[in-house]
């Protein structure tokens, strides 16, 4: 929001490790460097290139780095090359040495991408010595156009595929963030969206933009999350912002030099403030699902955000929600991207259910497709749907720490299905030192039992963190008789149905029978705290009530809502009700 020095920064870490708000990467804007340069230097020059710390705005840029690393955070620093390296940088002498530039002649050391000594003193004297000492990798900010001295090559796609590249050499997974640079970029990411205007229009535009890159095989996007400027104050957008993060590739929270315009969740009322701590929490929890999904993604080419149509391209409504996508393989995200209705404090979005059965992840509202639908929820929720029999890994750890979780949850859904997670070392041998653990879910619904079977991790074990905690949580189920040939702990008699077990070596199987599950409100009920809600007169609600005080099966509701002259928002609502198990 505004150029930190190093001790607001750590203001900042420390507020946000008080409010138990997880963070895994530290971005570093341009004001790291020296921006002013007619102060500073007295030469009338743009800030935006720049490479020698601000001294004013960080007095000690490795302590600074350092105490970051401290955190379990990585680093990232803004770039914008366009400038190349001028005489007032640190390290200027030895670059224009590099070069063949006499350094007292003060003339710059232009960028180009037909120099090969300028690309390794761009490297070995700029951008080294800094990831040496705690920079993790770079956020490439070309903003100069697409002509360089070599013709026909953008110079962005040079960028960002040295730097790649030199991410790499140090054995870690290489990573940048940087713009796009047309066809081909899906080889570097991450993706940088640009500046965005802080309004709906924008917000409903980015889950299509997301899942429809996929098209170009550019899966990493990463947006500015709830907007970066101009545009309202406007705390339900904000919220709906993060949401949408939540379930999008990268979620990061940014905005332009304003100190008005802080994404901090505490700068918004109580209660959006603190939906959004539990948002933000459970995205970090998200982290084994989503690296099992980067997996996937590097295997076989399958997005993390897959329009509807790649698995359904024979039906018209997969083309008709250009918000809906899948979400890895196990769920499917529809974002909400309108604001509340007045009538029913309620937000909506048209869903296409495909077939099967799908369920809520956090309503557990069951859905049978194929079927048309507008699904509403409060503010504080979006529908995400786990396909039948969906098995989702989560971190319980807390704190930043993105690597393989010490505690493990699994939420388990009814019905059959398996899911293989991947864990690795996070290094370029990673296909020599991963471990993959396969769990199979067989629900006999008709039967009253599940079968949970978490197969021996087969692979390099020693990527697992040692006592290790494992949670099976059966979403739907509520009590249960448990037959395991391992030990296990029963959460408190907890709902839904949780237990611990040590499923580290050999293969576990869990039994339970005697299901009971999560008991749901009858469709009359539903009705009734449906209309509940509607904002209106109650001589008015009253009346509209009417047709269905003397309906009591389903079939009786449905056909009185069908006759009924409620307002839309009202009836889309109940509809969704009375059609969901």
């Amino acid at each position: 929001k505004h150029a930190y020095s190093d001790n607001e920064n750590m203001e900042l870490m420390d507020r946000f490790e008080k409010e138990e708000i997880p963070l895994t990467v530290a971005t570093i804007d341009m004001d790291w460097h020296w921006t002013d340069l007619k102060k500073e230097f007295r030469i009338k020059a743009n800030g935006w290139t720049g490479y020698s710390w601000n001294t004013e705005l960080f007095k000690d840029y490795k302590s600074f780095l350092k105490n970051l690393q401290n955190r379990n955070l990585k680093v990232t620093l803004n770039l914008h090359p366009a400038e190349g390296i001028r005489y007032f940088e640190d390290m200027y002498d030895e670059v224009a040495k590099a070069v063949g530039i006499d350094p007292k002649t003060k003339e710059d050391v232009k960028f180009s991408c037909k120099n090969d000594d300028f690309w390794n003193a761009y490297f070995d004297k700029v951008h080294k010595p800094y990831e040496k000492v705690g920079v993790d990798f770079w956020w490439i900010d070309w903003q100069q156009g697409k002509k360089s001295d070599i013709e026909g090559l953008d110079p962005l796609l040079a960028l960002n595929h040295y730097h790649f590249l030199d991410n790499a050499e140090n054995g870690e997974l290489p990573l940048i963030l940087s713009r796009y640079a047309g066809l081909g970029s899906h080889r570097y990411p991450l993706g940088f969206s640009g500046d965005t205007a802080i309004n709906y229009k924008v917000l409903n535009f980015q889950p299509y933009f997301t899942a429809n890159a996929a098209n170009a095989a550019y899966f990493w996007w990463s947006h500015d999350i709830g907007g970066h400027h101009f545009g309202y104050k406007d705390d339900e957008l904000y919220l709906r912002w993060i949401e949408f993060g939540v379930f999008a590739p990268i979620l990061r929270l940014h905005s332009t030099s304003n100190d008005l315009l802080g994404k901090e969740p505490w700068k918004y009322r109580r209660d959006v403030y603190l939906s959004a701590k539990k948002w933000l929490n459970f995205r970090h929890r998200l982290i084994p699902y989503i690296f099992t999904m980067d997996y996937r993604s590097h295997k076989n080419g399958a997005p993390l955000c897959e329009p509807m149509y790649y698995a359904y391209p024979n039906e018209e409504s997969a083309f008709n929600v250009p918000n809906e996508y899948f979400f890895g393989s196990e769920l499917i995200a529809i974002p909400i991207t309108s604001k509340t209705s007045k009538k029913t404090n309620m937000s909506s979005a048209n869903a296409w259910i495909p077939k099967g059965t799908y369920t809520d992840i956090f309503t557990l509202q069951k859905y049978h497709g194929p079927m048309n639908v507008t699904l509403n929820r409060e503010l504080y929720d979006i529908p995400v749907l786990a396909k039948e029999g969906a098995i989702i890994p989560l971190s319980n750890d807390k704190g930043n720490s993105s690597s393989n979780p010490k505690a493990l949850e699994l939420w388990v859904f009814n019905g059959k299905g398996s899911f293989t997670l991947y864990e690795d070392n996070g290094k370029t041998d990673f296909e020599k030192h991963n471990v993959k653990t396969k769990i199979i879910n067989e629900f006999d619904e008709k039967n009253g039992k599940l079968k949970l079977t978490v197969k021996a991790p087969f692979g390099d074990g020693e990527v697992i963190p040692k006592e290790r905690k494992y949670k099976i949580t059966f979403k739907e189920i509520e009590s249960a008789s448990i037959n395991s040939n391992k030990e296990y702990k029963l959460y408190n008699k907890s709902t839904p149905l949780s237990i611990e077990v040590d499923f580290s070596s050999g293969d576990t199987e869990i039994e339970l029978t005697n299901i009971k599950l999560i008991k749901k409100p009858d469709y009359k009920e539903r009705v009734i705290n449906s209309m509940s809600r509607w904002q209106e007169r109650t001589t008015k609600k009253t009346a509209y009530y009417k047709p269905f005080k003397n309906a009591q099966t389903k079939e009786e509701l449905i056909k009185a809502l069908k006759s009924s002259k409620l307002p839309k928002d009202v009836k889309n609502l109940l509809f969704e009700q009375l059609i969901t198990d």
